[in-house]
């Protein structure tokens, strides 16, 4: 599987996510938004010319006092760079698979990579009822809640994942690979080093 920018001539008219509003925005409107309005852009996952899942990202900006309060504090008062997670919908074929925990970590590396050339704060996503749990278990936390919210009919909730948390995220990521690779070599120089001994041996 690998995670790629949409093509105009990508067959998008057999994906099927759980989600009706998500799939008549992927088949009729995330090419045109695209290709030719400029609105955002939406990456697939494709494994050969089957498409898994897709993401819709786009910049933005949020208020500052829209943040958590810990947050604010901690922020310059005037409108945040973000990168906005507009959409994310994974094919039913591969659900459960990871896909969308994969499509999280691209867009973490493209908000890395925003903040670093043009500036990003972090990545902001309004999250349906039902996929709350999914955000908040790869970092993303709540805006404050909002009064008067009716339960009839759920918003969608503001979450929001701050640079710092991704850039650590990466970093710790980093760290655990060198060390297993650290491990792997330790372990290939004492294999070695037994050979070597038979070879004295023999």
């Amino acid at each position: 599987m690998r995670i790629r920018a949409l093509r105009p001539d990508d067959d998008r008219s057999a994906f099927r996510s759980d989600d009706d509003a998500l799939d008549r925005f992927f088949h009729r409107y995330a090419g045109q938004n695209q290709f030719r309005h400029y609105l955002g852009v939406t990456y697939v996952a494709v494994e050969g010319d089957r498409i898994l899942g897709f993401v819709t990202i786009a910049p933005r900006h949020v208020e500052i006092e829209d943040l958590p309060v810990k947050e604010q504090k901690k922020l310059p008062h005037y409108p945040i760079p973000v990168v906005g997670l507009a959409r994310l919908a994974v094919d039913q074929s591969a659900q459960s698979t990871g896909v969308g925990g994969q499509f999280l970590r691209f867009v973490n590396l493209l908000a890395e990579k925003m903040a670093d050339e043009l500036g990003c704060a972090g990545v902001v996503v309004d999250a349906k009822p039902g996929a709350v749990e999914f955000y908040a278990k790869y970092g993303f936390t709540p805006f404050e809640l909002v009064e008067g919210q009716s339960d009839a009919r759920p918003r969608p909730t503001p979450m929001w994942l701050p640079m710092r948390a991704i850039k650590a995220s990466r970093d710790a990521l980093s760290e655990s690979r060198l060390r297993r690779v650290a491990k792997g070599s330790v372990e290939a120089v004492g294999k070695l080093g037994y050979r070597r001994q038979l070879d004295i041996l023999e």
